[in-house]
């Protein structure tokens, strides 16, 4: 049986640890020390590592922990990492050292260029890196409008009932912004209810899921014609052509407070 362990780091991060009791795969280990202290309590092995794109927080612990431990190092092929000695891409699929696991690859490109995502369609286990957000998405550092979208739409293709290991706790202002999109959906106020009593209780809010994005993620909705008339009500977008309301809903978010 395979599980998925919550390894907070940082202000907001969160990093991953897969594992099935003996070994374990981390995603985005952007800091050794809580990881290594994780493995020690769970008494559990590193057997791999697994990076969805170079910036620091989600990749600065690698070096330490190859200093500690022999393991391969899974990492997005247009991307320049230390370390990485697998490079991936689109259609590649991982089977994790140590763990009965099989991973398929996704490119996710728009946070950063060669942005990839690690999903399991056995468990319904998305790692999604920054690319998509519990109520937001990833900021575009290289990326363009057009490909963050695309990115999106390919991720709310899954199932619904998929599981999303986004990786920063940003729940809470994200869905703030979604409120200021969408004040009257349901779902969305029954969420942030939810969501801000997990906070309340210092619980993650994450994993989402795939359906739960869909039903209140602003970013995944912004092909709903009450969602474009927002935008454009606020002169952010000059029409409703999605990736316009999509660049214009990045934009604003960006100022957000």
């Amino acid at each position: 049986m395979l599980s998925v362990l919550t390894v907070p780091a940082f202000q907001d991060n969160y990093l991953w640890l897969i594992h099935d009791g003996h070994q374990a795969a981390v995603v985005d280990p952007g800091d050794a020390a809580p990881i290594l202290a994780a493995l020690e309590a769970h008494q559990l092995t590193l057997a791999a590592i697994l990076l969805t794109h170079h910036h620091a927080d989600h990749v600065g612990g690698v070096a330490a922990l190859l200093d500690r431990h022999d393991v391969p190092v899974f990492g997005p092929r247009h991307e320049t990492i230390p370390g990485v000695t697998r490079r991936l891409g689109e259609g590649d699929a991982v089977e994790v050292p140590g763990l009965a696991m099989r991973l398929a690859v996704l490119d996710v490109p728009g946070h950063t260029g060669g942005h990839i995502a690690y999903y399991s369609a056995e468990h319904g286990w998305l790692f999604c890196g920054d690319t998509l957000f519990a109520g937001g998405c990833g900021r575009l550092f290289e990326g363009t409008p057009a490909q963050m979208l695309a990115s999106l739409d390919k991720l709310a293709a899954l199932p619904d009932a998929t599981q999303v290991f986004c990786a920063h706790e940003y729940t809470l202002s994200n869905l703030r912004f979604a409120h200021a999109i969408e004040p009257h959906n349901a779902d969305l106020l029954l969420r942030i209810d939810r969501e801000t009593d997990k906070r309340d209780h210092d619980r993650p809010t994450v994993p989402s899921t795939i359906g739960l994005e869909k039903a209140t993620n602003p970013f995944l909705r912004c092909r709903l014609p009450s969602v474009a008339r927002r935008v454009m009500a606020e002169g952010r977008a000059a029409n409703d052509d999605p990736v316009a309301v999509f660049a214009a809903l990045r934009e604003w978010k960006n100022v957000f407070r």
